[in-house]
């Protein structure tokens, strides 16, 4: 049975919103550093390129920051992306713009003074590779600029200018890089925890059914068999074989079979269900009126078998040594309903980590899968916990 697992990019995206804050912040502050200088230095380069390349570079620079409200990954990507390349093309551009007079005061153009936090927008967008190299073009550049628009007795030697900014950005950009890496492994790492939970799911669904046609041959054939040696062909022992032959004609019908399971059934079930988990437990069964009528494709009727056992699990194994608990099952025409509660020390649903499973497959995650299914679990720290679990067939 191959196990589909969609890729999740959790960690990842929230490594990538806290560098976009921290991006976005950045440029806000470098805008209010740098605004003298942007204004001192406008009428060195052509008009307009000084108040377009300004708005250009601190507005998408503080759009990636905003970004991050919206919890969307391409979306932050994207405009990461396009303050990266916006800084750089307003590198290029202002190479072309710059008429002078020189700049003699000992500082640089106003660009030179961030590439940092440029590099770090790409870093947040871009694999790696393309990051740093993204990082080398822009600290040259803008080095390359400041040796252009300085007077030539001001200028200090290029190389070393460059490898200075270089060295000093790779610090954040290479904490960038790693933090988003282990988000990676982080996301890559649930996912393939998730995936052999539901191998595990489903092996343990072959077992179950393993164990079902075990009981058949003996409760059916074996029992037929035993009753034709002893008694002969009687009208109950045609009615048991009849029995028994449909219940084979289900059982090679496979996942797609209109098996279905009346009340009485599914109570067994459940009871059976329950009681592997803890057997001095009883169930509270309620029944409304027409609750006789209600039927449950079979394979439904397992998997919340199923999901109630595992709620039974995790209460004896989290709830504590003096909790009580209980299970009440209604009945209704058409509905089926479970609370499974229990009297222990409670938990914040919210704070459960990614990688404990019991609630998030087995539970909520089995309910989902299933056609009218639905599952809730109410808890709250030293407040006992509930698990409803319900079946719907309208």
């Amino acid at each position: 049975m191959t196990v589909a697992v969609v890729p999740r990019r959790d960690a990842t995206d929230r490594i990538t919103r806290m560098f976009a804050v921290f991006t976005g912040s950045g440029y806000l502050f470098y805008l209010v550093l740098l605004l003298p200088s942007i204004v001192s230095q406008a009428d060195r380069a052509a008009s307009p390129w000084t108040p377009v390349a300004a708005v250009a570079v601190f507005g998408t620079g503080m759009l990636f920051g905003l970004s991050a409200l919206t919890r969307n990954g391409t979306l932050l990507r994207a405009t990461g992306g396009l303050a990266a390349v916006t800084f750089l093309v307003s590198v290029a551009t202002g190479l072309s713009a710059w008429h002078g007079p020189p700049l003699t005061d000992g500082q640089g153009v106003w660009l030179s003074a961030f590439p940092g936090v440029a590099s770090l927008a790409a870093a947040a967008s871009w694999r790696p590779a393309a990051a740093f190299g993204y990082m080398v073009v822009a600290c040259a550049g803008v080095q390359y600029f400041n040796s252009v628009a300085r007077d030539p007795a001001m200028t200090s030697p290029l190389i070393p200018d460059i490898a200075f900014t270089i060295m000093f950005c790779s610090l954040f950009v290479g904490a960038a890089v790693m933090a988003l890496r282990t988000g990676r492994i982080l996301d890559s790492t649930l996912d393939a925890t998730h995936a052999a939970a539901a191998a595990a799911a489903a092996s343990r669904a072959r077992t179950v059914e393993r164990a079902r046609f075990d009981a058949m041959i003996h409760d059916g054939v074996m029992s037929t068999l035993l009753v034709a040696s002893r008694q002969g062909t009687t009208t109950s022992l045609s009615a048991q074989a009849a029995h028994t032959l449909r219940q084979f004609d289900g059982l090679r019908a496979g996942p797609g079979s209109d098996e279905r399971f009346d009340a009485t059934e599914i109570v067994t079930h459940l009871r059976t269900a329950a009681g592997d988990v803890d057997e001095g437990l009883v169930l509270d069964i309620r029944r409304t009126p027409g609750s006789e009528k209600l039927s449950i494709p079979a394979d439904a009727t397992r998997a919340i078998g199923a999901a109630l056992a595992e709620a039974l699990r995790n209460s004896l194994g989290h709830a504590g040594p003096d909790a009580d608990r209980s299970v009440t099952v209604t009945l209704a025409a058409d509905r089926l309903d479970i609370e499974v509660a229990d009297t222990g020390r409670g938990f914040d649903p919210k704070a459960v980590p990614a990688h404990r499973l019991g609630l998030a497959v087995s539970i909520t995650g089995r309910m989902a899968q299933l056609s009218g299914g639905s599952a809730h679990i109410d808890s709250r720290p030293d407040d006992g916990t509930r698990v409803r679990l319900g079946w719907s067939g309208e």
